[in-house]
Order: structure tokens, then sequence, then C-alpha cells
């Protein structure tokens, strides 16, 4: 099964849909979006900050970073880049530190296409 990670913060903020009055709410509704994703492929959600406190829901682990989430996502992308992972981000300097054969970054719209 392919790992699919999400940097909530990146892909929550890709949308200027008001997030920024609610990020916990933001972040849990797109959790809930994701959760029917997680059929097919293990969904984990990167969280810091006022959404680490989001549950993780069928379908989807939500993974709180204890510190920077960019480092936690490079963390997560080299464990799991031998059986293959996606990085959905579109931070250019993370996306830079991704550089394990076997992970593939793409677009927050490839994950949430709001």
């Amino acid at each position: 099964m392919t790992v699919l990670i999400v940097d909530a913060a990146n892909v929550v903020g890709s949308v200027p849909d008001g997030w920024w009055r609610d990020r916990r709410g933001a972040t849990e509704r797109l959790r809930d979006r994701l959760a029917g994703r997680g059929e097919t492929q293990e969904v984990l959600l990167v969280v810091e900050g006022a959404a680490r406190g989001v549950g993780s829901v069928s379908g989807v682990r939500v993974v709180p970073a204890s510190g920077s989430g960019d480092d936690k996502i490079v963390e997560l992308a080299a464990e799991h880049a031998k059986g293959g992972c996606r990085v959905a981000t579109s931070d250019r300097a993370l996306r830079a530190r991704l550089t394990a054969p076997g992970v593939t970054c793409v677009s927050p719209r490839t994950v949430d296409p709001r």
C-alpha cells in the first residue's frame, strides 16, 4: 500500500477560504475530505501549531509534529520511501528536502481540489 503524507498547514493554506480564523476547524475539514482516500492508500496528515489537537479518523492517521512540521514530513517520507510515498505540499523549501528515492511530491490540489 502506498503512503500519502499531507502537509496540513500548506494544503489548508493553499485556498484563501478563511482558514486563518479557525485553523483547527479547517484542518479537521481537510482530514474529513481525505478520509475516503484511506481505502486505497495509507494517509498521514501532519499537523502543527493550533491544529496539533486534531485527532485521527478512519482512513487518516493524524501525526502531530512536536516541532517543525517540515522536519516531521521529511522524517516520515524517509521512513516510507522504500515502499513509495507521495507528499502533498507546495512548499518549495520542503520539496527541496524530500530527496529520498521513492518520494514524489504532488500539488495540494491533487489531494484537495477545493
